[in-house]
């Protein structure tokens, strides 16, 4: 069975090479390890340079690997407390199941998401239900693969409002090292991507228009991997906004405790 990407994934290596290796205005940090137990840790900390604001997150990971059961919960610095259980793999090969719950103890505020994908070798699917008692929303996706030409379906609907929120189409081509999308959103936005891989060189290129805006949206955006630890980064787009970005991997992701990184990134405007 081939990993059929969901419709989230449609363009996200063109998106990659635009936004990550770039940290304009913030410093942030990413820490995994992993214990004996099988238990996963991650944290992840951000410090606003303008505003001086500081966040950060608490996510342990417990996974029972003979059930196809995965425990994560999810704690930051907002005194938001999340728990995700999902079952992968055990009812149906390709099916996996979730349940999201979120519970704010300052205010007591509660929600939760049901969640439910399958994937096969040339379609998958999915489905998303609030648990929202007054009114919840159902959001639904599908994409469909024949020799690498893929097309994809997203959709949301409010029940209280018995009516379509998000109505989103995409298009699309993907090879080893060669992949294009189209998006069309609630038809009113368009948006296009391309991206290329050469050797050790990714390359990308955006383009989006909204209809009522005479502006058009363009962008150009390059990675090179100078070895298996160093990258650098650079983008431009029609606004004159430039972006340089490096990366560079302090320990071999081949350690339990896996890759830590440290990125330098800034933006110039012409």
């Amino acid at each position: 069975m081939c990993n059929t990407p969901t419709y989230c994934d449609l363009g996200k290596a063109a998106e990659d090479v635009f936004n990550k290796g770039y940290g304009f205005g913030m410093v942030k940090t990413d820490l995994k390890t992993k214990s004996c137990s099988a238990v996963e840790f991650s944290t992840s900390d951000h410090a606003y340079s303008d505003t001086g604001k500081a966040s950060g997150n608490l996510e342990p990971e417990c996974k029972v690997c003979n059930y196809g059961l995965t425990f994560t919960q999810k704690r930051n610095t907002d005194n938001t407390l999340g728990t995700e259980t999902s079952l992968e793999n055990k009812l149906a090969e390709g099916l996996k199941l979730s349940l999201d719950t979120i519970l704010v103890p300052n205010t007591g505020k509660k929600s939760g998401e049901l969640k439910a994908s399958y994937k096969w070798d040339c379609f998958s699917v999915g489905s998303n239900v609030d648990i929202d008692f007054s009114g919840p929303s159902i959001y639904g996706w599908a994409v469909l693969v024949f020799e690498g030409w893929l097309a994809g379906y997203q959709m949301s609907f409010d029940i209280a409002k018995s009516k379509l929120s998000q109505n989103n189409f995409a298009l699309g081509y993907e090879a080893a090292d060669f992949q294009l999308h189209t998006h069309v959103n609630d038809g009113t936005e368009f948006r296009g991507s391309i991206y290329q891989k050469v050797n050790e060189i990714e390359m990308s290129i955006n383009l989006a228009w909204t209809a009522g805006s005479k502006n058009t949206r363009f962008g150009i955006a390059a990675k090179y991997k100078l070895d298996c630890r160093t990258s650098l980064s650079a983008k431009v787009n029609n606004a004159s906004l430039i972006g340089l970005g490096c990366t560079q991997t302090l320990r071999p992701g081949n350690f339990s405790a896996g890759g830590h990184k440290v990125g330098l990134g800034f933006e110039l405007e012409a």
